[in-house]
């Protein structure tokens, strides 16, 4: 469903990872790990298309894809229901009770956003995923500020997506206690002269 090949990517003008190669096939789910600053956010958002890779390939369908990243988007003046109808309509999906049951919100329905705990907004924040209708969940560190409870009802939730055939690509250090392949981004970590370069200037950039 995803293949990358020969990418690189970096930030503020300065190259992290290169040369990284994997594919993501239905049903299964890929752990980024490595070190703090390694690239795994900026990798995850090159995949899901918010900045462009330096050089390399991403064989995927660009409506195949939602990410979740460090940010809830939650409106604070929209009610929980509300917000979630919101994404629903951007991603033009269904109907949005299921995804207030899986995510135990079905209590917090009529409460504005604003108004919600951490670990509430992070929940509303997930819940987007299950409006989406994408195959593919790029997901960095999705379990911050989650408790144990909705941490354990979160795996349940990826498991049920990976049996329906979906891929999950996630950067978190939590065992969420799924059977997955887990890539570790140290060996294509790029040190020391070889990090400076003008991505925009080099051949293969998209």
């Amino acid at each position: 469903m995803i293949t990358v090949r020969n990418l690189c990517v970096g930030r503020g003008g300065v190259a992290l990872l290169r040369s990284v190669e994997f594919t993501a096939d239905s049903g299964q789910m890929l752990v980024l790990r490595g070190p703090n600053g390694v690239g795994k956010t900026t990798l995850l958002r090159s995949l899901a298309g918010l900045q462009p890779a330096w050089e390399g390939e991403i064989a995927v369908d660009p409506e195949d894809i939602v990410y979740a990243g460090h940010q809830d988007g939650i409106k604070a003046q929209l009610s929980v229901s509300e917000n979630l109808r919101f994404w629903a309509e951007v991603f033009g999906f269904g109907p949005i009770d299921a995804a207030l049951e899986r995510f135990g919100l079905m209590a917090l329905a009529d409460r504005p956003g604003g108004a919600l705990s951490a670990g509430q907004k992070r929940r509303l924040g997930l819940a987007r995923l299950a409006v989406s209708g994408r195959r593919i969940w790029l997901l960095d560190e999705p379990t911050v500020s989650l408790d144990s409870d909705s941490t354990a009802r979160f795996g349940d939730i990826i498991r049920a997506h990976l049996k329906d055939g979906g891929v999950v690509i996630a950067a978190t250090h939590i065992d969420l206690g799924i059977e997955g392949s887990v890539l570790d981004l140290g060996r294509w970590r790029v040190t020391g002269e070889d990090q400076s370069g003008d991505p925009f200037l080099t051949e293969g950039a998209f």
